[in-house]
């Protein structure tokens, strides 16, 4: 067993001491001997543990946990994870039994799925990543389909879509928002601001009719406004399609769902239709999902005109026409088979919300808080990803990436959303105050380009 390295002791701080525990009966005898620790190790077990811990091994995690447990107003001792805390199988999200509840880990070469994926990742703390000089090769060829996005990432997308001089609102994309009805007039409103925040060019928000005077008040100026058809409950009604149809030949994206209801089956009818007929790329949310659960198998998305849903774990298993939620246990094989199978780009949103690209690959997102948890949180971020779907589509013309563009936006609302809670709490924290500091994230992840 490899033990626990401590300062502490009679140990001088620049020694360290080894000590070879045999079995349970050496360590607790170790264990008590020592009153207290500045930083404990844990480097009992890395990848390949595939069983729970028992005997002296799970022994030493109850002390770790104590001590954990017992300190007092701070962060002694500090505890520090290598590879991935011990006790978790690296290659499974749910934890297998007992494990170190660790401050900090520190995972070498790249994060597995222990270390990214809830409730797993909850045991890691801070997660930093170690070069130690596995070769660059080995890694490009390994078959892994899952991938955590960074903030490299996200920079390089806000770099390659950048507001060049001579630029106008043409040149970075118009979002067309369809959503509202009489009863959830605020989803449109904060989603169709977000698309603005996020930095479209030009956001029209098309919205029943006898909303839209409600609806126009609380937006910003510079969003433009539409009249639809709509149904006696107050909701779009399929009339609309070819009002709908007209407005998004002069838009570079359409964002379906935010506030629709899903009471009458002409706005069902309608959004199915819009979906089949569409030739932009279009982003699907709320009642936009409910409307095509389960997902038609006919229905599939394009390159030229992918199809982005961004449901939250109870629109994800309707889609799927699940029974239960266990078939979400494995959240990140379900979403890459569901977008794999209809080529789909999905962002599951949950506590790292995930974004499957139609080849199957899993993009996981580290960005974000608990304070998320709140209304209006997803018509935020689907305005987002409006805003940046349609800047990519517009700027990159041929060579945007529906879930680069995805990625980086999740990533980005994510850091707006944490900058937010450290401002004002997590308790506190509104959807508006994650649209509000996106100019803040933005900042952070490319202050060349976003300084006058």
């Amino acid at each position: 067993m490899r033990g626990l390295a401590g300062a502490g002791g009679t140990a001088s701080p620049s020694s360290l001491a080894f000590t070879q525990c045999e079995g349970a009966a050496e360590w607790e005898s170790l264990a008590g001997s020592h009153g207290s620790y500045e930083v404990v190790v844990d480097a009992l077990f890395g990848t390949g543990l595939t069983r729970p811990l028992e005997g002296a091994h799970a022994r030493v995690v109850e002390h770790i946990d104590a001590l954990r447990s017992a300190r007092m107003g701070g962060a002694r001792p500090l505890i520090v994870s290598l590879d991935l805390p011990s006790g978790l199988d690296a290659d499974r999200a749910q934890p297998i039994g007992p494990a170190v509840r660790a401050d900090i880990t520190v995972t070498f070469t790249a994060p597995k799925p222990a270390n990214v994926l809830p409730p797993a990742s909850r045991f890691n703390g801070r997660l930093y990543t170690a070069d130690i000089g596995s070769p660059r090769a080995l890694l490009d060829a390994s078959p892994s389909r899952l991938f955590l996005t960074e903030a490299e990432d996200a920079r390089a997308w806000l770099e390659a879509t950048r507001y060049a001089p001579g630029s106008y609102k043409n040149s970075h994309g118009h979002a067309l928002v369809v959503a509202g009805s009489r009863d959830m007039t605020g989803a449109a409103v904060l989603c169709a601001s977000a698309a603005m925040r996020a930095g479209a060019g030009l956001v029209t928000l098309a919205a029943p009719a006898s909303i839209l005077p409600a609806v126009a008040a609380r937006l910003p100026a510079e969003v433009m406004t539409a009249p639809l058809s709509e149904t006696p409950a107050g909701g779009v009604a399929f009339e609309a399609l070819g009002e709908v149809e007209r407005l998004s030949e002069r838009a570079t994206v359409v964002a379906v769902g935010c506030g629709l209801t899903r009471e009458h089956e002409s706005t069902r009818r309608f959004v199915r239709e819009l979906i089949a007929r569409r030739t932009k790329p279009v982003i699907v949310d709320a009642d936009g999902l409910n409307a095509l659960a389960p997902w038609p198998s006919e229905l599939r998305g394009t390159a030229d005109a992918p199809v982005i849903l961004t449901p939250h774990e109870g629109e994800m298993l309707r889609l799927m026409g699940a029974r239960d939620r266990s078939a979400l246990e494995d959240r990140a094989r379900a979403v890459s088979e569901f977008a794999a199978g209809h080529r789909l780009v999905v962002a599951l949103k949950g506590e790292r919300t995930l974004i499957a690209a139609p080849d199957g690959r899993v993009l996981v997102n580290a960005t974000g808080n608990r304070g998320l948890g709140t209304a209006g949180s997803g018509d935020t971020l689907t305005g987002i990803i409006a805003g940046f779907n349609a800047q990519a589509y517009a700027t990159l013309k041929g060579q945007a990436d529906a879930v680069a563009a995805t990625a980086a936006a999740v990533y980005v609302g994510g850091l707006a959303a944490d900058i937010a809670a450290a401002e004002v709490g997590v308790r506190a924290l509104s959807a508006s105050d994650v649209r509000e500091r996106m100019g803040a994230a933005l900042l952070a992840l490319d202050p060349e380009g976003e300084t006058p």
